[in-house]
């Protein structure tokens, strides 16, 4: 197990097997050793993690929902590094989309779901640059998608 799992573990967080592509597109590419993934939807054990801010949801709840996210976007980096998660160097940048109403303006505390998780479990490896934005919608309803840069070895 590496470092990071152990730390993820020590979280309670065991990583599941990398999601497939939703569409036609793939789940990461990398280009020399800059790794881009994509967008993750929230999405966890139980399904699809659905809601809007603002309205059906609060932001507690979608902060739980970038959780999941950032879990499954560390699936997609160990995937693209052989199942080696030691491999990665350094989280670059979150992109996060938040469904939300018109009037909702939260997104930042949102997205600190992915954000905290992934700087406590990754530590200095997990400082990164980050966009937190609202979406009218989000594929199938989900309450939060995010998308990753992510430095590997």
């Amino acid at each position: 197990m590496s470092k990071f799992e152990e730390k993820l573990a020590a979280l309670g967080v065991t990583l599941p097997d990398a999601p497939a592509p939703a569409a036609n597109y793939v789940p990461y590419v990398q280009v020399g050793d800059m790794l881009y993934v994509s967008g993750q939807l929230s999405k966890d054990d139980s399904g699809l993690i659905t809601g809007k801010l603002g309205d059906t949801m609060d932001t507690a709840a979608g902060a739980v929902a970038a959780r999941a996210c950032a879990i499954n976007l560390l699936a997609q980096v160990k995937a693209a590094c052989g199942g080696d998660l030691d491999r990665l160097v350094r989280v670059v940048k979150l992109g996060g989309f938040v469904n939300s109403t018109s009037d909702f303006t939260d997104q930042p505390a949102v997205i600190n779901g992915a954000s905290d998780l992934i700087g406590e479990a990754l530590g200095e490896a997990g400082q990164h640059a980050r966009a937190a934005v609202s979406a009218a919608a989000l594929p199938m309803g989900v309450a939060v998608e995010i998308e990753g840069i992510f430095q590997i070895r």
